[in-house]
């Protein structure tokens, strides 16, 4: 009877987005000599993007960790290794100091035995620029109280922790590779794509009224908030399966027609903005599109989104109403060729026949592509756009 003998699984820096050459390990959720479970997260690993989990492929004991915290290491590369109780690695590598290949050494082998697999720790939620916070101030995480979602562990804990404490002369806080790369992507997109604006103020008393009649059957129904944006992204949805020109892609030169509908969400997390994606929008309901908004954000600011939330958007809206901005242009995300700046709902003075009346009413601006799209096209979307606002109807 013929067996198949186990082998080492090797655990190597994934390609989490398209064009990725390296990524850098931000932390080992778990240590040399742990017993890891498939599905269980081993390290967070930060991209151009965001800051991701990385899950074990499959059971057994982690071993002959060589990329330490910090370290940018080539897609592809091995990391670490996951064996079987009594199973030898097949080399012991030298540790990954640089984002050069590095080649190991075949000498001595290692041998993992039961007794050397302690307990699973606890991993704590943290997010990663409070993670790295912690470590400059000298912190024990496990003394730190977090005031984020299920505890977790935000960079304002830290700050808070530490108030008292004399700040030193001069400081110098380091840029993470996200705040690198994204500062380097918006400088490519404003200074090759050809912005053109279209502005408008619109009525938003349905809005809210819409909001405020529908929030308490979400909530009851899927456990979720019911958000302006969500809203938004429902009617922005709707309105660009009329408007297919809208919802596409500069690629190559070429203009690409997207099936889908897309929606990206900008959202603010302590190592700069991410935008991840909520698939399909016009084909969710409300409540659907709430509870995805939510899960989306949470994992945003724990650092823990996956590569296939934030790839495939074909829009982008950014609301920055809630922190009481009027109006703002954003920046397109190429190959997107369109994005909604969303301001404040506020109470504003308006002439209504003639009469000045008191409106809630709010700003939006849409940055388009001049590659693909021209000034009446750009008009005819926010007309519809805003006569869908108006009516307060996201269904």
């Amino acid at each position: 009877m013929l067996t198949t003998e186990a082998m080492p699984i090797s655990v190597v820096m994934p390609a989490l987005e398209m064009a990725q050459e390296t990524g850098k390990v931000v932390s080992w959720l778990k240590k040399e000599g742990d017993h890891v479970i498939k599905g269980e997260p081993l390290l967070e690993v930060e991209t151009d993007k965001a800051v991701m989990e990385i899950e074990a492929s499959e059971e057994g004991i982690l071993v002959g960790i060589s990329a330490q915290p910090g370290t940018e290491v080539p897609v592809g590369k091995t990391i670490a290794w996951i064996v079987q109780p009594g199973e030898a690695l097949p080399t012991q590598p030298e540790p990954i100091t640089t984002g050069r290949h590095v080649t190991g050494d075949a000498a001595s082998k290692t041998r993992v035995t039961d007794a050397a697999t302690p307990a699973t720790p606890k991993a704590l939620r943290i997010s990663p620029k409070a993670r790295r916070l912690a470590k400059e101030k000298g912190l024990d995480l496990t003394k730190l109280q977090g005031s984020g979602p299920g505890g977790e562990i935000l960079a304002a804990d830290i700050m808070a922790t530490t108030a008292g404490s004399p700040a030193p002369i001069a400081t110098h806080e380091p840029v993470s590779t996200v705040a690198k790369l994204m500062g380097k992507r918006v400088t490519e997109a404003w200074t090759t794509v050809p912005h053109f604006f279209i502005v408008r103020e619109i009525d938003a008393g349905a809005l809210n009224s819409t909001r405020e009649r529908l929030a308490p059957a979400i909530e009851h129904s899927h456990k979720t908030n019911l958000t302006v944006t969500d809203l938004l992204v429902a009617i922005v949805a709707r309105t660009l399966a009329r408007h297919p020109e809208i919802n596409a892609s500069w690629i190559d030169g070429r203009v690409q027609y997207n099936p889908e509908i897309n929606v990206s969400v900008a959202m603010a997390v302590d190592a700069g903005v991410v935008a991840p994606v909520i698939l399909k929008a016009d084909r969710l309901s409300l409540g659907e599109i709430a509870t995805f908004r939510r899960d989306l954000s949470e994992r945003a600011r724990a650092g823990k989104l996956r590569p296939v939330d934030i790839t495939g958007g074909t829009f982008t809206i950014s609301n920055l109403g809630m922190f009481d901005v009027d109006e703002f242009t954003a920046i397109i995300t190429p190959p997107q060729i369109a994005v909604l700046a969303v301001g404040r709902i506020g109470d504003r003075v308006v002439a209504i026949n003639s009469q000045p009346v008191v409106r809630a009413t709010m700003t939006m601006t849409l940055s388009c592509d001049h590659r693909v799209l021209d000034g009446v096209t750009a008009a005819l979307f926010m007309r519809d756009l805003v006569n869908g606002i108006s009516a307060g109807n996201p269904v």
